[in-house]
């Protein structure tokens, strides 16, 4: 039976747990807070240290946040700050970021394959059905995205950073600064609006809404958007890192 050990990394949180093949959970998910600043450096130790708390496995998944391709963080948009989420970002941490090998040095800190990607992509794998579009949008500190079709993970797109509005990302119009300040029910509208938007752009068979935000959404807008969006449980950020290695074949992301 192949282990994997799961790691769902957050603007806020860092969460973790072990899954055998199934994708069933073999010990309680931990959390630990995002701590800032975040050189890479330290993220490696935050994540062997959170590890080290867990029974071994066999190998690896990492969702982060930001663009990853094939295992190389082209950005990242909360780790570059200096005290965490809408904070100043820091110069030398973007330069330290950008560019860094986070898959190789991941599997080299923890001596088994690693799969490093986007981290709405390994919610995806949880939840995804393999049939069809299917687009997966995570609320939380931000807008994550990821986009399928036929089980088959599309290349990633930053769509937070799109403008929704004049000098407005979709990041900040439907973060989690931005809940706050609306409050649920206006908030909850709002991603509706959002929903009824993307529509048109991405023509899905199903939208799954996810991230630990989705369960705050109002069930009276969550009706309106339609039957063929579906919030999802916010779990599907570890467990999805067992099922995100069968979506990766043929894209040689893992490093043995």
């Amino acid at each position: 039976m192949v282990t994997t050990l799961a790691i769902d990394c957050g603007g806020g949180g860092i969460k973790a747990s072990v899954l055998d093949e199934a994708g069933t959970m073999r010990a309680r998910p931990l959390r630990v807070p995002t701590p800032y600043p975040l050189p890479p450096a330290l993220f490696v130790r935050t994540l062997v240290d959170l590890g080290g708390r867990l029974p071994t496995a066999d190998r690896l998944t990492v969702g982060v946040p930001g663009m990853i391709r094939h295992g190389v963080v082209v950005s990242t948009p909360h780790y570059v700050t200096r005290s965490g989420p809408r904070s100043r970002v820091d110069p030398d941490l973007q330069a330290e970021w950008s560019g860094w090998d986070a898959r190789g040095a991941l599997a080299d800190a923890f001596g088994v394959p690693a799969l490093v990607l986007n981290d709405a992509e390994v919610h995806g794998a949880g939840v995804v059905a393999g049939t069809g579009c299917e687009l997966v949008l995570t609320l939380g500190t931000g807008l994550g995205s990821a986009l399928f079709d036929g089980g088959v993970l599309a290349p990633h797109l930053e769509l937070s950073h799109a403008p929704v509005r004049w000098g407005t990302t979709y990041d900040t119009y439907v973060g989690e600064p931005e809940r706050r300040r609306l409050g649920d029910a206006f908030w909850s509208r709002r991603i509706r609006q959002v929903v009824d938007g993307l529509r048109p752009v991405f023509r899905w068979d199903r939208l799954y809404l996810g991230g630990g935000n989705s369960r705050l959404i109002r069930p009276e807008q969550l009706a309106r958007m339609g039957d063929d969006v579906v919030v999802v449980p916010n779990t599907a950020g570890i467990v999805g890192g067992v099922r995100a290695w069968e979506l990766s074949v043929g894209r040689r992301d893992a490093r043995t």
